[in-house]
């Protein structure tokens, strides 16, 4: 991705990254699923540990069997229709980009699972309170202005004891040049900005580049409690990344910081 300068005049942010998502959905979906081979399933990996996953203690991974599952930004459905291949009680996808639910739809039918998607904004969803007991995002909430709001949101739509897990980029690995791994922009420097993510698209995607600590207190001002907070990836050889290929992905600078955080968080 290619920063452009900010502007003063920055269109309505939920706007103007609906419309990109709603033209790039085509080409994302594209890239995501270039490896898949003829005649099989496009990838739909369920983006939590579960049973197989030895790293985990068992009170650590979340229950699922029985669990209501929602994916707040489900984008083309990947972890929701993961989430429902894993056996969760009730799976649902939400995404402001009608052109990338269409793509959800598509990955649900080709698997044949029960999955339900739906049209809404992560501030402002059409759900019930208390109304599912796992909530996830993945790269969703660095694209939104409003982020008390977001958590508020997830934190209404979950039970008592539910958990809130999404990822970011890392704030930290946003700040280096992918092309020369130098540092080009400062840790404090919140944006918004715009990021041109394909010289084809009229519009830019436009994030906001928060701090560890300000997502962090973040969920805590919204009554979160957080519990875990991970960094990905954690090898420092960059060969070890050879075998892993990634959009944008860059093995010597991701060998040093990290390009992706998670946090953990629970409605107590």
């Amino acid at each position: 991705m290619t920063e452009r300068p900010r502007e003063d005049n920055t269109d309505d942010v939920g706007a103007a990254n609906q419309r990109l998502w709603d033209a790039w959905s085509d080409g994302f979906q594209a890239m995501w699923n270039a490896d898949t081979a003829e005649g099989e399933l496009p990838p739909a990996p369920f983006p939590l540990p579960d049973a197989s996953s030895s790293e985990w203690s068992t009170d650590e991974r979340p229950e699922l069997d029985g669990a209501d599952f929602v994916e707040l930004g489900c984008g083309g459905g990947q972890a929701t229709v993961g989430a429902a291949r894993e056996g969760v009680e009730t799976a649902v996808g939400l995404d402001f980009s009608t052109a990338q639910l269409r793509h959800a739809r598509s990955l649900r039918n080709l698997y044949g699972v029960d999955a339900e998607f739906v049209a809404g904004d992560v501030t402002d969803t059409p759900f019930a309170d208390d109304a599912f007991d796992i909530a996830y995002s993945g790269w969703v909430y660095f694209m939104i202005e409003d982020i008390e709001a977001a958590f508020r949101e997830a934190r209404r739509v979950l039970r008592d004891g539910g958990l809130f897990v999404f990822d970011v980029p890392h704030p930290f690995y946003e700040l280096f040049d992918p092309e020369t791994n130098e540092l080009e922009r400062s840790y404090h420097a919140a944006g918004p900005r715009r990021n041109n993510i394909d010289h084809d698209l009229e519009e830019d995607m436009i994030v906001f580049d928060r701090t560890v600590g300000e997502l962090h207190n973040a969920l805590v001002e919204t009554e979160f409690t957080v519990e875990r907070v991970l960094e990905h990836p954690d090898m420092d050889d960059p060969d070890e990344y050879e075998d892993n290929p990634v959009d944008s992905f860059q093995p010597d600078l991701v060998s040093m910081v990290p390009r992706s955080l998670q946090f953990w968080a629970r409605v107590t």
